[in-house]
């Protein structure tokens, strides 16, 4: 669940070794509910389904806790954001069909720490344009991701970002960002997804935050549904995201939240 790009939010933490290996477990779990779910998100199937399913998993199998289920009144375990909603989405009554792309979002809570991650979906025969702009997202996540290492201001980091997607004639969401997260769902540093270089805050080994750039089709102004949650462009142009939570190491990086499916994609650093 992103962070709202200028909201308050609790101070950075270092954390301690036992800190760490308690993150490395809630991201593993966090990464396995994705993985659980992938061979539900099919045309046919109703956000609303991917969520109980969820939950269910989290709650039974993983005995940890859905980090997003209640969290500032959100009435659901998973965020389901369906082609230009861009985060947030309430899962619900939506069937998924044939040409939708899907982001889910998944945040777990095991033994008090939070791991955050999320991923696109393609279901059944989607256009190449929709293709495209969810291999650009994935790919700027990882732009960003190979950046860390201490000392690295954030403004560089959000400079690579944004400079790769609008390379590809993209734009980068604006109003919600990456967050440091540990014990809470979102503490500082804030990392956005655009800046300048030589700016922001330095990164230091023990930090824990997440890099989520949100992608737009069209122009990166967005707004916030009635519901109050749900995020969309105000363009109605689609959107793509893909988060990890990462730790910042002596050496460089270490992704908490990483599948098996992304081995090459670090093998390829």
């Amino acid at each position: 669940m992103q962070a709202l790009h200028g909201a308050k939010k609790i101070p950075t933490t270092i954390k301690t070794p036992e800190e760490i290996d308690r993150m490395r477990v809630a991201g593993r779990l966090a990464a396995d509910v994705l993985n659980m779910i992938s061979e539900y998100v099919v045309p046919g199937v109703t956000t609303g389904e991917l969520d109980a399913r969820c939950h269910r998993y989290i709650t039974q199998h993983q005995r940890a806790i859905p980090a997003p289920l209640n969290y500032r009144g959100f009435p659901k375990s998973i965020c389901t954001s369906v082609n230009h909603q861009v985060c947030h989405g309430i899962p619900g009554d939506r069937v998924l069909r044939s040409g939708d792309i899907l982001n889910i979002d998944v945040t777990v809570i095991k033994d008090g720490y939070h791991g955050d991650t999320s991923k696109m979906f393609l279901l059944g025969k989607t256009k190449p344009f929709c293709n495209r702009l969810v291999e650009v997202a994935q790919q700027a996540l990882w732009v960003g991701i190979r950046q860390v290492r201490p000392g690295l201001q954030l403004g560089d980091l959000g400079h690579c970002i944004q400079r790769y997607v609008e390379k590809h004639r993209f734009s980068v969401v604006r109003d919600y960002c990456g967050h440091g997260i540990g014990r809470c769902f979102h503490e500082d540093p804030q990392v956005l997804h655009y800046g300048e270089p030589g700016t922001g805050m330095a990164l230091q080994p023990g930090m824990t935050f997440t890099i989520e750039p949100m992608v737009n089709a069209g122009k990166y102004a967005v707004k916030v549904l009635p519901d109050q949650w749900t995020v969309v462009t105000k363009d109605r142009k689609l959107s793509a995201q893909w988060e990890h939570t990462i730790l910042c190491t002596e050496t460089g990086y270490e992704v908490l939240t990483l599948r098996d499916e992304e081995q090459a994609l670090v093998e390829s650093n």
